[in-house]
């Protein structure tokens, strides 16, 4: 399945016009898409605002909606038209404040509610609560979660105003150990399974199967390389930083192979994370409406077999991975 990710309605780097916005999230809804990923953070509630504001007066059934706690949101008059914070540009003004602990979550949950204009919602994760954005701050975040936050939002899915809960996470090694404090039904996983790298097929993703969790990715073209490819003058990113030499030399053997097959790499790139049967969607960013028909064409591009059989050939591709066996590249848009 293809999702939205919506970090870009929150002004992800660069502002977009409410106009734009509203455009790119007709052309998904156009296309069939109805999974929209959102959270507190981007923009500071900026892109839950502008996801709430389309969806408004669609029938409540026929879209899906993700968004995240663990960031509370504080007015502050002191930021009205502070340029860029937090990697957004032109955000809301708020102050963000991490809390994980049940009355952080029941709060955080009660203004997405607000945000978005919803009574429901169907998948609430808890964000980026590893060591990559804490550090040594996070085994008490993960405490905070552990002796009370797990059980708000296992309170929400009971009273049936959450449909599923899970974790929004850029590491796996969290959501193994939130396996260990509760029973959870959706991991959405950023840039850590993909055409470039597949360390999460011996480890998370098994131990997803087991526990009955579906995973949502997102960052599957690794912060932008496997999306622009290497044959241009860069520079290419990988993982929110300038790519090692390393990681474009393969990315630049992957790329070969596609093309000998007659195959953009960004539609490859698209196409294999799917064929896990751990994985329920993917999640790409899009900040316009010709983004959404770029990412409707690829994931409608046909990637013959033989293609992914050269990957592993070449050492390129974990032989023991899951790949299409379709033409298409996936399968139902919605």
């Amino acid at each position: 399945m293809l999702g939205f990710g919506g970090a870009a309605l929150g002004n992800l780097y660069r502002a977009i016009p409410d106009d734009q916005a509203q455009a790119t999230l007709a052309a998904a809804w156009d296309g069939g898409i109805r999974l929209f990923d959102t959270a507190p953070y981007y923009g500071l509630g900026l892109s839950e605002q502008r996801l709430g504001a389309f969806l408004h007066g669609k029938p409540r059934a026929d879209y899906v909606i993700s968004t995240k706690v663990g960031r509370l949101l504080e007015y502050d008059a002191t930021l009205e038209g502070a340029a860029e914070r937090h990697g957004f540009a032109d955000p809301l003004p708020y102050r963000v404040r991490f809390d994980y602990s049940y009355d952080g979550v029941m709060r955080a949950f009660e203004s997405s509610l607000d945000r978005l204009g919803l009574d429901r919602i169907d998948i609430l994760l808890v964000h980026d609560i590893g060591e990559v954005t804490h550090g040594e701050e996070a085994p008490r975040h993960f405490r905070d979660l552990a002796e009370g936050g797990y059980r708000a939002l296992a309170q929400l899915r009971e009273a049936g105003v959450v449909g599923a809960i899970g974790l929004g996470v850029n590491e796996w090694d969290v959501c193994l150990a939130a396996m260990a404090i509760g029973r959870w039904d959706r991991f959405l996983l950023a840039g850590r399974y993909t055409l470039l790298e597949q360390e999460a097929l011996h480890t998370f993703l098994p131990q997803c199967l087991d526990h009955g969790a579906k995973v949502l990715l997102g960052g599957i073209f690794n912060s932008g390389i496997l999306a622009s490819g290497t044959r241009g003058p860069g520079p290419f990113h990988y993982n929110y930083a300038p790519a090692p030499a390393a990681v474009v030399d393969r990315v630049a053997q992957i790329e070969a192979v596609c093309e000998a097959h007659g195959v953009s790499l960004a539609a490859a790139a698209l196409a294999f994370p799917q064929a896990h049967p751990a994985v329920a969607a993917v999640l790409p960013g899009l900040a316009s409406a010709a983004e959404v028909h770029s990412a409707l064409a690829l994931a409608a591009t046909p990637i013959p077999p033989a293609l992914w059989a050269d990957l592993v050939a070449q050492g390129l591709l974990d032989p023991a991975a899951p790949v299409p066996v379709a033409e298409r590249g996936q399968g139902a848009l919605a």
